[in-house]
């Protein structure tokens, strides 16, 4: 990849399925989930649900959609503030290093400001040392861990 151009942020478009659907792909695979269109399928249709709380962002050089940054709004009872939660960032490999996944968090950073919310906040996988390299530079690491439990069964 040879462009040097600053990447458009903006939010999805239903035109931007087939790229990304194939970014998503990626991402699933880079995190070695099991494949699923079903997965993908029902996650494009959030997107494209005005009503759904799940909400995207992309970035896109010369045309090309390069990464995208799914979010969504939070409320934080012990601080009793709201913010917005990145669920998935993710650039294509080739770009990595070139300001996209900067140019995503900015964007959600500007739209936390604009909407007078207190916080954006992430996670990433313990081991990601090249996001924690970029979000090291971004953002206070925290010292909370991170739980999850299955629903009970019926």
């Amino acid at each position: 990849m040879t462009t040097h151009n600053s990447p458009t942020i903006r939010p999805i478009l239903p035109a931007d399925e087939a790229e990304w659907r194939r970014l998503f792909r990626s991402y699933r695979e880079f995190y070695t989930l099991e494949e699923s269109e079903e997965v993908v399928s029902n996650v494009w249709g959030w997107f494209m649900d005005p009503t759904h709380e799940c909400q995207a962002v992309v970035a896109e050089v010369d045309g090309e959609i390069l990464g995208f940054a799914h979010h969504r709004r939070i409320s934080s009872p012990y601080t009793g503030t709201s913010g917005i939660f990145l669920d998935d960032l993710f650039t294509v490999p080739a770009a990595r290093g070139l300001g996209i996944g900067r140019a995503l968090i900015a964007r959600l950073t500007d739209m936390a400001a604009a909407e007078g919310r207190a916080f954006v906040q992430w996670m990433t996988a313990e081991d990601n040392h090249q996001a924690q390299a970029l979000y090291n530079t971004l953002a206070q690491r925290t010292a909370w861990v991170t739980y999850e439990a299955a629903p009970t069964p019926l």
